[in-house]
């Protein structure tokens, strides 16, 4: 008898919506809207439409690359088993580290918004580091109970922010949305980098296919539906924030301006429980990838294999979580959170990017539509542009910390590669895995 594939096609929307409604839309409202102003919506517009094209590529290869590691398959398998794809996966390693850093500022200064409106850096960089040191703890003694506790934590935060958008229309103040308050068209442009970003973890997604009934007929349509439902949320709540909240002063709570939008409509109470929800989506987030993101990241960059991981018990493969957790520390303390935040969309776009750019190369394979894997490529890689200009006119080190880390991710590699004489290889190396993958489908 069959064995019961675990993810029909809403079981994958859901996993999707999830993964994407999570800390990312709590950190980038308010820093998108300090810079496109009430046009933020058609930022999250465009920055959805990128993340079509983007997750139609990805569907492509785990369709024709059925693995559990993602990404960095599809990176080797565009670019070969050499340098280069071996870079590209320690630089998608880096991007979680990244990333990770961006949301565990944000829960600081969810969190520090309790301690009487307080954002002053140290308690918000000490409440990033504590939730980060705890959640390394969890995941070393074991996160059963928090993986099992998720999906009432999608439930939670999906519902409180369909809720505030919802009541928020009504409550609008037209004048916030005018035309005389809108900033150039450019700088809607600018902050499509950072509202992509708040898509991230639609690439999950791709990750599932060992466990999804009837991938052919099913993948391509979860991450549409996935990314479609997402991208009508964010427009809804962009619009009630920048409607409910006068630019300057979403400006001056950029960081936590989605809690401060909601006490116009429910008061201080409102507040609290957006800022609790945040903490909550940040929290979940944190715990998720500091295991799924970065010890399979870290694992597969020392060793360059898919690690058996999946099937161990963190507490048997601790080195990766605790070398991850040590790395994001400094990233947290030496950097603001408009800062690591720009830098991790930016490593997002990159990496993307270059995956789309390897699609190419197994166009053939895959069975894509070639223009719009090139209009995939495009867009990651435009987006990325526009985003380092802005940021750079700001802040001109943001280029500098990019290049830092692409830097860092070949100079890792090299090494690695002459030290431990490993190499980043493929784990789906012929036809003959993924027929054998989808005759189970047709028995």
């Amino acid at each position: 008898m069959d064995k019961q594939k675990a993810f029909g096609l809403w079981s994958a929307v859901f996993l999707g919506i999830g993964s994407m409604v999570g800390a990312g839309i709590f950190i980038v409202i308010g820093q998108a809207g300090a810079i496109a102003g009430n046009i933020v919506w058609l930022s999250f517009i465009f920055g959805g439409i990128a993340a079509v094209l983007s997750g139609y590529s990805l569907a492509k290869l785990a369709l024709r690359y059925p693995s559990r590691g993602g990404i960095v398959e599809y990176l080797v398998q565009g670019f070969g088993e050499g340098v280069f794809s071996g870079a590209a996966s320690v630089l998608f390693y880096f991007s979680q580290l990244i990333a990770l850093a961006a949301v565990a500022k944000s829960f600081g200064a969810y969190a520090s918004t309790f301690t009487h409106g307080s954002q002053d850096p140290f308690v918000v960089n000490l409440f990033a580091v504590g939730i980060v040191a705890f959640f390394t703890l969890i995941n070393l003694v074991g996160a059963s109970i928090v993986a099992k506790s998720e999906n009432l934590i999608v439930a939670v935060k999906v519902t409180i922010l369909v809720v505030f958008a919802i009541a928020a229309l009504f409550t609008i103040h037209p004048e916030y949305l005018s035309v005389k308050e809108m900033p150039p068209m450019k700088n809607m442009l600018f902050a499509i980098g950072l509202t992509f970003f708040a898509y991230q973890g639609f690439s999950v997604i791709t990750n599932t296919v060992e466990d999804m009934e009837d991938p052919r007929r099913t993948m391509m349509r979860a991450m549409m539906w996935a990314i479609g439902i997402v991208a009508a949320l964010y427009i809804l709540v962009s619009i009630a924030v920048l409607g409910n909240l006068p630019l300057a002063e979403v400006i001056k709570t950029k960081d936590y301006a989605l809690a401060e939008a909601a006490k116009p409509i429910f008061g201080i109470w409102g507040f609290k429980i957006m800022a609790a929800t945040a903490l909550l989506a940040t929290a979940s987030a944190i715990n998720a990838t500091l295991y799924a993101a970065t010890e399979i990241g870290y694992t597969m960059a020392k060793e360059g294999n898919l690690p058996k991981v999946y099937s161990y018990n963190v507490f048997h493969s601790f080195e990766g979580l605790v070398i991850s957790g040590v790395l994001i520390i400094p990233l947290i303390l030496f950097f603001n959170l408009s800062e690591v935040t720009t830098v991790a969309a930016l490593a997002v776009l990159v990496v993307q990017g270059l995956t789309h750019v390897g699609h190419l190369f197994r166009i053939k394979e895959t069975g894509a539509n070639v223009w719009a894997i090139c209009c995939a490529i495009v867009a990651m890689f435009a987006i990325a542009g526009l985003t380092l200009y802005y940021t750079s006119l700001h802040d001109p080190m943001i280029g500098y910390y990019l290049l830092a880390a692409f830097a860092l991710a070949f100079a890792v590699e090299v090494l690695l590669r002459f030290f431990t004489k490993r190499v980043v290889s493929r784990q789906i190396v012929d036809l003959f895995n993924v027929k054998r993958f989808y005759e189970e489908f047709e028995k």
